[in-house]
């Protein structure tokens, strides 16, 4: 359900500043395994709290749910694959079809900002490189664009654009990092690589808060990090081949993602595929426009006639899987999907921490009501998050 704010509604003024920070595959509860002390001492000092991901949990439709609100089958990134029915062409993360703008719905928080006379930034956020409604932030940055920043230049980034002069200085700062994601494809979520990437975005984000306050206007800032999913552990034995099942002349297109969405090549191949898959152990199978009411999917113009989703820590592929690894995409209830949350500012409480999850299409109005933005109509509310803040 969309919900449309009328203007005016927020009471908060144009001198706060919000600083988002989004860790790719930022577990819910990595800070407690790992030795992450400034994260912990955020979680103390200000809030502490469990994010859920929307529908499919993978990176570039929660980046983008979390910067419009929209849940990915109503912003239309209904996965890092998926085909474009009008032309035919496959939507792959980083191709040439990736960045037409038509293909995102929604108006994102550096735009939203922007439209409003609020000045943003983004530092590889997820979209961002995009000419969403034909404009950018006022600051962002090229991703196709090698090579890319490091983690120290980003953070270094997020300083610099706060130091610009007040009549150039963004309000909004919304910056991105690949880790601990792809630590726990690799590894795994519980390995020692994925400790170490924790352990060193730990200093890189205390690096960043106290640069923050050490700014003249650090009382007015605002720091949320989160991120898009958590992370699952997959296993060699846990595989579904596709060739066993489906034959290659009812398909015209499979985006083998997280769910897997089948397009079939002919109306009448649909009932084939569904009906060689419908009874598989270890996965569940939708027509499109069938999925379960709760996933708010299945409905987008762009769907695959025919949804595959394994269980947690299953395989749906041909690919030779030769180790432990790790991977996002399942159902977003599982917990092992669920993200960190931490926020720590002058609009919202101190050492407190929720007891129960919210969803990340809240993320989006939240933002907009710490800077004084009227918010485009999206599926989240301040309602349900309104306990986080003073």
């Amino acid at each position: 359900m969309l919900v449309a704010w009328a203007a005016g509604a927020w009471a908060a003024g144009h001198d706060s500043y919000t600083v988002l920070v989004s860790l790719d595959g930022f577990r819910w509860d990595y800070v407690e395994a790992y030795d992450c002390p400034f994260l912990s001492k955020m979680g103390q000092k200000g809030v502490k709290a469990v994010v859920t991901p929307s529908f499919p949990t993978k990176t570039f439709p929660n980046h983008y749910t979390m910067a419009t609100g929209l849940v990915p089958d109503h912003h239309g990134i209904i996965g890092n694959q998926f085909r474009v029915v009008e032309t035919g062409k496959l939507y792959s993360a980083g191709n040439a079809v990736a960045r037409d703008g038509k293909l995102y719905g929604g108006t994102p928080l550096w735009l939203t900002a922007k439209q409003q006379g609020v000045k943003s930034a983004t530092v590889y956020w997820v979209g961002s490189d995009v000419a969403i409604q034909g404009d950018h932030a006022n600051y962002w940055l090229d991703y196709g664009k090698k090579p890319l920043l490091t983690p120290q230049q980003r953070i270094d980034m997020v300083i610099d654009l706060l130091q610009k002069p007040e009549d150039k200085r963004p309000h909004l700062v919304m910056a991105y990092f690949e880790e601990p994601d792809a630590s726990g494809h690799n590894y795994g979520p519980i390995s020692r690589p994925t400790r170490k990437a924790m352990e060193e975005l730990d200093l890189l984000m205390s690096s960043l808060y106290f640069r923050l306050m050490s700014l003249p206007f650090g009382k007015d800032i605002n720091l949320i990090i989160t991120g898009d999913h958590g992370m699952a552990t997959l296993s060699p034995e846990c595989v579904i081949p596709i060739k066993k099942h489906i034959k290659e002349e009812w398909v015209e297109t499979i985006a083998n993602d997280y769910p897997t969405l089948i397009y079939a090549k002919k109306p009448e191949f649909v009932d084939s595929i569904y009906n060689a898959l419908k009874d598989l152990d270890h996965m569940r199978t939708w027509r499109k426009g069938e999925c379960p009411e709760y996933t708010v999917y299945g409905n987008n113009k762009n769907m695959g006639d025919v949804i595959a989703m394994p269980d947690l820590g299953w395989r749906f592929t041909d690919a030779p899987v030769q180790r432990n690894t790790g991977t996002h995409g399942f159902d977003h209830t599982y917990s092992d999907l669920w993200v960190a949350f931490r926020a720590i500012g002058p609009d919202f409480k101190s050492g407190y921490e929720r007891e129960s999850t919210f969803s990340n299409v809240c993320l989006y109005p939240l933002v907009c009501h710490l800077l004084g933005l009227t918010p485009a109509p999206c599926d989240g509310t301040l309602e349900e998050v309104k306990d986080l803040l003073k």
